[in-house]
């Protein structure tokens, strides 16, 4: 070896080692970033993304979208200047969820409080499966749980966050066929009779999804009727768990909760109750009736991230189980985790609850709302959901029923179809309105409305009015537009 290629060697060698001993990330460096990406959060998303002279969205179509956002990951890293710009491209291209004309989904709007709890939540990066590593959340969640069962109407019982409401309606399954059948756990599928679940056909699709991750099955039969419980049984079915709901995706529609309670208690079935969209109505003493009963359910899915505008996400399960049987269906014990000889009491180890291991903090953005604006507040927030009646009375606007609450359902017909209800081809050309508005509505990035069709109704389109910063001039905005955008169809 030459003596100069010996000196780079160990001059290498001497930089390799003092990288090693010094930290990867410069804290003065990041925390600067991170203060100049904040900015451009503030201004791009929490700024523009709430002003009505802004655009809701501006569309690109895929290939577009790729090559301006320039996707491709590289092995070498990029200067500063060009990753805020990259934060930048970023919150132009996305959606504007908090626009106040962004009626797309069951989700909308923001609360500052919220989303408070949200970049703590992110900064504290935690894991909430054990005491020791979540103090804090541990006994927040345990609380929040705490104020949202009082509301369902238990003075006690259990509960958990999960990742979304889906996997709820999946946990309550597991639970109900677990307190039935508590060897299958152990022992698997193998021997079970065949198990039935009853629902509703404008239940969630994720009804259906348990059904086949549990191995249950998905073949739907529609069945009508009294006796229905004592004709499967006389075939052989076990049926174990009858999931209610309130707040279709679709209508809003809610279940007769004490008249299905009725008959769960009958012929001991769980009694679960998919409330992810229609929960928040139990802070309003005025629209709190529609769920009448639900303190006779089992299992109560609640998505405080839909109507009350916490944040994604916010989902919980909660049970009036006192005997620990979340736990004892999910539990693995890993020894590595949940060490029975703690120096703290380890009933506070709550991660054996939960299917998952990390599990990210839910609770924090829900408490700091509730702390802030009180259930008085949530109480406001949800008799502020607007009904337009401006529907009923402009021409060219049918609605698809008279809504239950906040899912307002309606036909844009244009001027060319009026009085031709009567022609064969009448329903296929209504068809097509609703998809053509839609587009024009996003490539021009004036608002944001979901349509659908369902059962034999063609494709209408479904207005969700519950944000906290909507305003009677947004109303009637969505109305006059479109019919602007619909009227030459």
């Amino acid at each position: 070896m030459t003596s100069s290629v010996a000196a780079q060697f160990e001059g290498q060698e001497s930089r390799i080692l003092r990288d090693l001993n010094e930290p990867l990330v410069d804290h003065a460096e990041g925390q600067l970033f991170l203060n100049d990406a904040f900015k451009i959060i503030m201004e791009e998303v929490l700024c523009k993304g709430t002003d009505i002279k802004q655009k809701v969205c501006e569309w690109k179509e895929p290939e577009e979208l790729s090559l301006l956002l320039d996707l491709e990951l590289r092995a070498t890293g990029e200067p500063r200047e060009r990753l805020l710009q990259r934060v930048k491209d970023v919150a132009k291209y996305s959606i504007k969820t908090s626009h106040p004309r962004f009626f797309n989904q069951l989700f909308a709007g923001v609360d500052y409080h919220a989303l408070a709890g949200r970049f703590l939540t992110e900064a504290l990066n935690t894991n909430l499966y054990t005491y020791e590593v979540a103090p804090v959340f541990v006994l927040m969640e345990n609380e929040v749980l705490r104020g949202m069962r009082q509301l369902v109407g238990w003075t006690e019982g259990d509960g958990i966050f999960c990742p979304g409401g889906s996997v709820s309606n999946m946990y309550a399954m597991n639970l109900a066929r677990y307190q039935l059948l508590p060897d299958v756990k152990r022992q698997g599928l193998f021997g079970l009779p065949r198990l039935n679940v009853f629902t509703s056909s404008e239940s969630h699709y994720s009804v259906k999804k348990a059904a086949a991750f549990l191995g249950i099955g998905t073949d739907n039969k529609a069945v009508h009727g009294r006796f229905v419980h004592d004709r499967l049984v006389s075939q052989g079915a076990v049926p174990f768990l009858v999931s209610c709901t309130c707040g279709t995706t679709v209508r809003g529609a809610f279940d007769p909760l004490d008249l299905i309670a009725d008959v769960c208690e009958k012929h001991k079935l769980w009694m679960h109750v998919d409330a992810a969209w229609g929960g928040s109505v139990l802070f309003s003493k005025q629209h709190a009736h529609l769920m009448q009963g639900v303190n006779r359910a089992n299992s109560v899915a609640w998505n405080p991230h839909k109507m009350l505008a916490t944040g994604l996400q916010c989902s919980a399960l909660l049970l009036q189980d006192t005997m620990n049987l979340l736990r004892n269906c999910h539990s693995a014990n890993a020894t590595y985790l949940f060490q029975q000889d703690k120096f703290y009491d380890v009933k506070f180890d709550v991660g054996d609850k939960s299917v998952q291991c990390s599990r990210k903090v839910d609770c924090l953005k829900f408490w700091l709302m509730w702390k802030a604006v009180g259930s008085n507040g949530f109480a406001d927030r949800v008799d502020k959901a607007y009904l337009v009646d401006q529907i009923k009375k402009r021409e060219g606007f049918c609605l698809l029923q008279e809504p239950d609450f906040v899912n307002i359902c309606f036909w844009f017909i244009p001027p060319s179809l009026r009085g031709k209800e009567g022609n064969a081809d009448y329903q296929d050309r209504l068809a097509k309105v609703a998809p053509v508005i839609k587009e024009r509505m996003m490539k021009q990035g004036t608002m944001m409305v979901g349509y659908q069709p369902l059962g034999n109704k063609v494709n209408f389109f479904r207005l969700v009015v519950f944000s906290p910063v909507l305003s009677q001039k947004d109303m009637d905005f969505v109305i006059d537009e479109i019919e602007r955008l619909g009227n030459d169809l």
